[in-house]
């Protein structure tokens, strides 16, 4: 069976969806069949990013309302043929999305993917938490702002409530990934450093994905940052990142730093 991996945070805006496609394509070009699931119902982008807007027939709630099965919807990857992407409807409302519907299309990627990679919408409606249900692992990513971080803070705690492993009982596994940082900027205090940020949250530290102009670019031309230009910087944090996912050991430092932080953070293994 697949790991499900959710890719969420409480405010708009701070790389989720580019996270989510910038993974899934690092985990893919690993030889793992992975999918990556739209649930942002209503304001579809995942399929812009990955470059399949025009390829679009069925979604995921075409799916969950048994218009469409799960292979018709299923879009493959022109670049890499173990990335599969799962779109949202543009045209449907959030509230087509149901428990039952998640459940039985989450239980079936699992069967066919070794990662099913959700794109939550941002907040603490019924999509985020129905993304967020079935996970495994919680991806959770944030700026290095105060609003941000605040709003993560809050998502962390619907993780420990709100998901199948919660009502078990169980640990509820959570990484941070902390996306646009600047070294610079934080030095001046324009935006808070790396320590300040895993103080307030304190959970183990994924990855840190680079302010860079890479990522904007690789969006609008419809490809992954790891696809697009593997070499540049935040390319190579993803791929990092999705290495510590897949269970490996990766140092972790700072984006134009030469300092390692991954002794001084943890005193352990990163994530």
């Amino acid at each position: 069976m697949g790991k499900v991996i959710v890719v969420t945070s409480g405010k708009g805006g701070v790389g989720k969806t580019t996270s989510t496609a910038a993974l899934g394509a690092a985990l893919a070009q690993r030889n793992e069949r992975v999918v990556v699931v739209d649930f942002d119902v209503g304001l579809r982008n995942l399929d812009l990013v990955m470059g399949a807007e025009r390829r679009v027939v069925y979604d995921l709630i075409n799916v969950i309302q048994g218009e469409a099965k799960l292979s018709q919807a299923l879009i493959r990857d022109k670049r890499l043929e173990t990335l599969f992407l799962l779109p949202a409807s543009q045209t449907r409302d959030k509230d087509n999305l149901t428990p039952e519907g998640v459940e039985r299309v989450i239980n079936e990627l699992k069967r066919v993917f070794d990662w099913v990679i959700c794109d939550s919408p941002a907040g603490i409606e019924s999509g985020a938490t129905l993304a967020m249900r079935h996970a495994d692992v919680a991806v959770v990513v944030t700026n290095p702002e105060v609003s941000s971080v605040r709003d993560s803070d809050r998502i962390i705690g619907l993780l420990d409530a709100k998901t199948l492993k919660a009502e078990r009982g169980e640990r509820m596994e959570k990484h941070l990934l902390l996306t646009r940082y600047d070294s610079n900027r934080a030095e001046r205090g324009d935006m808070l450093k790396v320590d300040d940020v895993l103080e307030i949250l304190s959970i183990p530290l994924l990855g840190i994905i680079p302010e860079s102009m890479d990522v904007l670019r690789a969006s609008n031309i419809g490809s992954p940052v790891t696809l697009a230009d593997a070499r540049c910087a935040p390319a190579m944090a993803y791929f990092d990142a999705a290495r510590r996912l897949a269970g490996e050991s990766v140092p972790i430092t700072v984006p134009n730093e030469k300092r390692g932080i991954f002794d001084k953070i943890f005193g352990r293994k990163a994530a």
